[in-house]
């Protein structure tokens, strides 16, 4: 085998391993099964998606989701994903509550209800 193949091999399979650790220590976070969304305005638009619902920064609606009968808990003052994580829930929707979310909850809290 070439050795820069061999190389980019090990690469992609550390890579991989990185992508799909459980572990969570010192903010490591377990993405697998979330969308992250990032839309760059004056501020960041961020969502974390889940197959349940979604942690969001405050540019969402809560009365929105409610109407559409989703489940959304948000978070404010935030610049990344990872801020996210380490916020407090301020405002959840509905069905946010049905999962289990409640408002000063941490965002990893919030993830794990609606991963």
């Amino acid at each position: 085998m070439n050795n820069k193949i061999f190389i980019i091999s090990i690469a992609i399979l550390l890579t991989i391993y990185t992508l799909t650790t459980t572990a969570r220590e010192d903010n490591q976070m377990n993405w697998n099964g979330l969308i992250k969304e990032k839309i760059d305005l004056k501020l960041p638009l961020l969502i974390i998606k889940g197959s349940k619902g979604f942690l969001a920064c405050g540019y969402i609606n809560v009365e929105t989701c409610n109407q559409t009968q989703e489940a959304c808990a948000i978070v404010s003052g935030v610049k990344t994903h990872d801020d996210m994580l380490n916020a407090k829930v301020k405002f959840i929707s509905d069905k946010a509550e049905e999962l289990g979310i409640e408002e000063n909850m941490m965002g990893s809290e919030a993830i794990d209800l609606i991963r």
